[in-house]
C-alpha cells in the first residue's frame, strides 16, 4: 500500500511548477498502477493552451474558479467546487483560472512519468521515461 501526503511532495521532484500552474504529482507511471494522479493549483488569471494527444485526462475541481474552453467548437464550461471534466477525446482546449487559485486532482492514462511540462503545441510528450 501506498500512502502519500501532499506536504511530502512539496519541494520535491514530484513537485513541477510551469508559471501558470503548480503540480504535485502523487502517483506517476513508475508506481505501476496503470494511471497517474496529480494535485494541480491553477494560478488566478491565467491561460494556458493545452492539447493532450498523447493522454486523456479527468480532472475534478475541489477549489477556486475558473473555465475551460475546447476549441473544436468554442464552447466554454465554468469550473467549480464539484465540477469534473474529461478530455475523453484528446480535447484541444484553453485553461484558464478565475479570480483565485483553482485546486484540481488531475488523472491521467497513460500515466505521467513526473516530470512533463506543456510543449509550444499543449502537449506533453509521450514518455519521458
Amino acid at each position: 500500500m501506498k500512502v502519500i501526503k501532499l506536504e511530502d511532495l512539496i519541494g520535491t521532484e514530484r513537485e513541477v511548477d510551469d508559471g501558470n500552474w503548480v503540480s504535485r504529482r502523487f502517483i506517476m507511471k513508475d508506481d505501476n498502477m496503470g494511471y497517474s494522479v496529480n494535485d494541480t493549483i491553477i494560478r488566478a488569471g491565467t491561460e494556458t493552451h493545452i492539447w493532450y494527444q498523447n493522454h486523456l485526462e479527468t480532472v475534478y475541481c475541489i477549489e477556486g474558479d475558473g473555465e475551460i474552453e475546447t476549441l473544436s467548437d468554442n464552447k466554454v464550461y465554468q469550473l467549480e467546487p464539484g465540477v469534473l471534466y474529461a478530455l475523453d477525446k484528446n480535447d484541444e482546449h484553453m485553461l484558464r483560472g478565475g479570480s483565485k487559485d483553482m485546486r484540481m486532482v488531475c488523472v491521467f492514462n497513460p500515466p505521467l512519468s513526473g516530470r512533463e511540462v506543456h510543449d509550444e503545441n499543449g502537449v506533453y510528450p509521450a514518455d519521458l521515461d
